[in-house]
């Protein structure tokens, strides 16, 4: 019994807490999905999800474009993700040719699709990669789950590794 008049009042006040702070903000629910034994946590928005393995809590998302990312924590990301297989890029030893090569393609790129921020170019190829398709590729083969499997933290990281390795020219 004491235990519940303990926890009521306990409640309450983490409801009140949690709605006075959220006042004036964005009411976005973020739910982000752990997957026990895959090495990568998804991350997706909605009103509503339920799942039992799930988390939520209120936050605000934004989408700039670099981020601020680890450059040496988004090379894991770009090992672990398989983009080597389709993409040349010196810094991680990659050789794949079914893509663009990123050692030059994303400075070149950004350029031509009207002088986008190369980190930003970078970031909207990944989470969005049909929305513009370099020169020589066709749309639709760049999977488009990127954006939603990769959570923000690594999205910024990767976008940071290949930014710190594509040629500016």
């Amino acid at each position: 019994m004491l235990f519940a008049a303990l926890l009521v009042p306990a409640g309450f006040a983490g409801w009140a807490v949690g709605h006075y702070a959220s006042l004036g903000k964005s009411s976005e629910t973020v739910v982000h999905t752990v997957t026990l034994g895959s090495t990568s946590a998804g991350t997706t928005t909605s009103a509503a999800t339920s799942s039992a393995a799930t988390t939520t809590s209120a936050a605000t998302t934004t989408s700039s474009g670099g981020g601020g990312g680890s450059a040496a924590a988004g090379q894991a990301v770009f090992s672990a993700n398989g983009c080597a297989s389709c993409h040349t890029f010196k810094p991680a030893n990659a050789t794949g040719t079914v893509g663009p090569n990123l050692d030059t393609a994303p400075a070149a790129d950004a350029k031509a699709d009207n002088n986008m921020d190369l980190k930003a170019f970078i970031k909207e190829s990944i989470a969005d990669p049909d929305a513009y398709i370099a020169k020589g590729y066709t749309k639709g083969v760049m999977p488009t789950t990127f954006g939603k499997s990769l959570s923000s933290k690594q999205l910024n990281d990767l976008v940071a590794f290949i930014a710190s390795g594509s040629s500016q020219s």
